[in-house]
């Protein structure tokens, strides 16, 4: 599956986004690191799977914990209360895309230099099973 130029856009900024959210937590939740961060992640899961489908995503009556705790968690972060936003941030984010983690797992468990290293026994037992059935 080839990704469009849009794709590969939303990519880079989710990348970005992960990358300010590590710094700011590094810098000692420098809350400005972290906002840029989320917007950045925000930005770049609409580029790529578009506006649309995030909002079809965000608005799940299932995933609703999880996307109030999510973007409160944003909110308390731009308000300036980065630990707190932070903390009600990756509750959400966990609510919002646990579903995806045994897939994530599966496909490192796959590359050349990850994979040995996750499929040892004493990591293996604390990492999710791939998931063989799709919701």
């Amino acid at each position: 599956m080839w990704l469009s130029d849009g794709q590969k856009i939303g990519v880079g900024l989710t990348a970005f986004g992960l990358f300010f959210m590590l710094m700011g937590v590094m810098m000692l939740f420098d809350s400005g690191l972290l906002a840029i961060g989320n917007i950045l992640f925000l930005s770049g899961i609409a580029a790529i799977i578009g506006p649309r489908s995030t909002l079809v995503f965000f608005t799940r009556r299932e995933k609703l914990r999880g996307t109030i705790c999510f973007l409160g968690g944003i909110l308390l972060v731009l308000s300036k209360y980065p630990l707190l936003g932070f903390i009600v941030e990756v509750f959400g984010f966990l609510n919002l895309f646990g579903d995806f983690f045994p897939v994530v797992f599966g496909f490192l468990k796959r590359l050349p230099v990850i994979g040995p290293i996750l499929c040892q026994p004493v990591i293996s037992r604390f990492l999710p099973r791939e998931s063989r059935t799709r919701v």
